[in-house]
């Protein structure tokens, strides 16, 4: 049965539902076991960070196709796991995929974490792996997760540190933008890469021992250079407008030259940096 209704969306992340429940949120959907090989490192760390005990009600916020709603729920059973997004697509595929593993448990819904009206308490853990960093209005959103966590609870994010840190980010736009100017992304407090930023925001939401823990890792890309290529272009080709068929060439040369010097046995492999970020709601 389907829980669907049109999500209510604070008007600061008008643009990413747009995103996610358009085209971006279809790529993604149909390379959700990809994305989640990317970051496979990361998950076990990320894991015994948000400490989920039998019994636990866990909230996942932007769940995507559910990998860590699934990890979650067997970790809570016979506790529950609620994951929300705001891509229609990659929950309709979360929900298939948990009742494949036979996760009964595993509750998915499109919704705006920011503004959704959860219940005040409701949850033991809250988490969110690459999610949470894209909120519109994060003062206004940690407040409410805030809010749906009870007192004493636990909170674990993972965010990607500044860009310049990521092997990965910074190699596909040096080579994708062919030496053009473009802008940066901005280190805006709702990117969750700047650690007093951070500190404060949490603080100052409801959360208390603020601690964020910087790890590394090798992301995977894709098997061999054939493949890491058309996964990358999928994601970064936008990169690339503006440039003539010459440019948009050589760009492509480029990249997979640098796919072939990172190539090994696990495949194309870039680094990669993220924040661990810890926290108790008081």
């Amino acid at each position: 049965m389907s829980e669907r209704t049109a999500p209510v969306v604070d008007p600061s992340n008008a643009e990413q539902l747009r995103a996610w429940d358009g085209d971006q949120g279809a790529y993604w959907a149909t390379r959700a076991e990809r994305f989640d090989e990317g970051v496979a490192r990361y998950q076990d760390r990320f894991l015994a960070a948000a400490a989920i005990e039998p019994g636990s009600a866990v909230l996942d916020i932007g769940c995507g196709a559910g990998r860590t709603t699934r990890d979650a729920a067997r970790l809570a059973g016979p506790g529950t796991a609620l994951g929300v997004d705001l891509s229609s697509r990659m929950v309709d595929l979360a929900r298939e995929l948990a009742a494949r593993e036979g996760l009964g448990n595993a509750r998915f819904l499109q919704a705006d974490a920011q503004v959704h009206p959860f219940p005040d308490g409701a949850f033991d853990v809250a988490v969110s792996r690459h999610g949470a960093m894209f909120f519109g209005d994060p003062p206004a959103a940690f407040a409410n997760v805030a809010r749906a966590v009870r007192a004493g609870g636990r909170l674990a994010l993972l965010s990607w540190q500044p860009w310049q840190r990521n092997e990965w980010v910074s190699t596909f736009r040096a080579i994708l933008s062919a030496g053009r100017e473009l802008p940066a992304p901005p280190p805006s407090p709702g990117s969750l890469r700047d650690p007093d930023q951070v500190r404060e925001l949490l603080t100052a939401a409801g959360f208390a021992d603020v601690r964020l823990h910087g790890l590394t890792e090798p992301m995977c890309f894709g098997r061999d250079v054939d493949d890491a290529f058309r996964f990358v272009v999928g994601q970064f080709g936008w990169l690339m407008d503006g440039l003539d068929d010459d440019g948009r060439a050589r760009a492509a040369d480029d990249l997979r030259a640098s796919m072939a010097e990172h190539l090994t046995d696990g495949g194309v492999r870039y680094g990669s940096a993220a924040w661990l970020i810890e926290a108790r709601r008081r």
